[in-house]
């Protein structure tokens, strides 16, 4: 604890005011609400599921709007998201530092989730210009659960440079895939970014081809990681694949195609894992693979968005013969509370893949984040790329969100997680045994000079095995821009 208390300490000291950047970022619940209430107004295009979204992009929608005949709430919203992006695509350098620090990390990782350790420092130098970005993030990690230690880690460092209509990067960069508030199946921000090279459209616009047109406005983004650190199958690769499109007002659609190959103990042939789609156990592939589909539909009730979603991962096959899919369905509702606008969502997650997307009841346990072949699984320094509670668990969450007129963002969350199931035989990397818990957390982002504090505090009611019994979390966060 005494290396938290100097860190702190030495950044109460030299504080001063964002960090510049290509991108917004996973991470930020307010502004993802804005962007919501913009897209459903059509100030926008309708691709608020893949993150990082390039600022160009969602500038670039704003400014070509008409904003005169929009209500109060979106106008403020297309304000506040202005400010933003001016702000973090501005030329120059920028310093930051960020502190966070708990007694007890947050088992359910949602968009907006904090610290994912016990504790954390960053020192952050970053420089933006019109056509090259870069970020050095350096900072001190001590991981939460069972792991062990404090060690020097580089997360959200990067260099980007952009190419005609695309951004072209290197780094250790966070993901956000699919419409859910809570949980994304595939690819989320629960575990630290892995180190990857990747492309992303810059531009959202449709396509000038006769065929593709109809698809409308449409995102993409590939890139190639490398899952380091201590695993079963050393020096292990990582690709990942999203497309996203807005066919019709309100609908979005996102498809999407992750892969592990290659690594110790593997055959390392690319090209023949990557186009081989015919999965099964009679026609094993060399890598491990899942392949994704989000729907969103959103509209518009006495001047406020109500959105349904839903998310299939598919691990290997086809989604209609031996896929083991897991599900998530949600809906958001945004109402007027007090004066302010809030979002209130209702979320339910359950990663107990069956046998395909309709086959409810037909369960392939220990199936979701698990492979045969690939040991470690979809996993990255102790916990899953997507849905924070891992394999065979089932998470039912409500939510309401809200921000005022100083800037303050506030959320509240229950959550009844059943986390692991006794018929998986593999195991979930949280708990030793199958147990079912009751979660809430209040949580307040405030902004201050020079400085934005995060505050959250947490109540169970148990805790995953060997542990047992209530238990009571605090997490303090501090963000400051030099």
């Amino acid at each position: 604890m005494k290396q938290w208390v100097l860190a702190l300490a030495a950044l109460l000291a030299t504080a001063s005011g964002g960090l510049g950047s290509p991108w917004a970022e996973p991470g930020d619940s307010a502004l993802r609400s804005d962007l919501a209430l913009l897209a459903s107004a059509g100030v926008i295009a309708d691709l608020t599921s893949q993150w990082p979204i390039p600022w160009t992009a969602i500038a670039h929608n704003i400014s070509a709007a008409s904003l005169s005949d929009q209500p109060d709430l979106v106008r403020d919203a297309a304000d506040r998201v202005m400010t933003a992006a001016h702000h973090q695509t501005a030329d120059g350098w920028d310093e930051a530092a960020s502190l966070d620090l708990t007694n007890r990390p947050n088992l359910i990782y949602d968009f907006g989730g904090l610290g994912r350790g016990d504790g954390q420092a960053d020192a952050a130098l970053a420089y933006n210009s019109k056509f090259f970005s870069g970020r050095l993030d350096l900072g001190l990690f001590t991981p939460g659960f069972s792991g062990k230690g404090t060690r020097l880690v580089a997360s959200n460092s990067y260099v980007a440079a952009k190419l005609g209509d695309a951004l072209i990067y290197a780094g250790a960069i966070s993901h956000w895939w699919g419409p859910g508030w809570i949980s994304a199946l595939s690819l989320s921000n629960n575990a630290l970014p892995i180190p990857q090279i990747g492309i992303q459209r810059l531009d959202n616009t449709a396509s000038s081809w006769p065929v593709l047109r109809w698809l409308g406005p449409w995102q993409a983004e590939f890139f190639v990681g490398l899952l380091d650190g201590p695993r079963i199958d050393n020096h292990t690769l990582y690709n990942a694949l999203r497309v996203t499109f807005n066919p019709a007002p309100g609908l979005q659609i996102g498809l999407a195609r992750t892969q592990e190959f290659c690594g110790q103990h593997h055959v390392c042939d690319p090209l023949r894992g990557y186009f081989n789609l015919n999965n099964d156990p009679t026609h094993p592939d060399i890598t491990n693979d899942e392949g994704l589909i989000d729907v969103q539909y959103t509209r518009t009730v006495m001047g406020l968005p109500l959105e349904f979603y839903m998310q299939l991962m598919n691990e290997d096959s086809s989604p209609f013969v031996n896929s083991g899919t897991s599900h998530l369905f949600g809906v958001s509702l945004w109402r007027p509370i007090a004066g302010h606008v809030a979002r209130l969502t209702a979320e339910f997650t359950d990663s107990i893949a069956t046998d395909d997307i309709f086959s409810f009841g037909a369960y392939n346990y220990g199936f979701s984040y698990f492979n045969f072949t690939y040991l470690d699984g979809m996993r990255y320094r102790g916990r899953t790329l997507g849905f924070s509670l891992d394999t065979d668990s089932r998470l039912l969450s409500l939510q309401m969100a809200w921000s005022d007129d100083g800037g303050r963002f506030y959320q509240l969350s229950l959550h009844h997680a059943d986390i692991s199931d006794p018929h998986n035989p593999h195991g979930n990397i949280l708990t030793t045994a199958p147990m079912a818990l009751n979660l809430a957390e209040a949580k307040l982002s405030m902004p201050l000079p020079g400085v934005s504090v995060d505050l959250a505090g947490r109540l169970q009611d148990d805790q995953p095995r060997p542990k047992r019994g209530f238990a009571a979390g605090v997490e303090l966060g501090l963000h400051f821009v030099f």
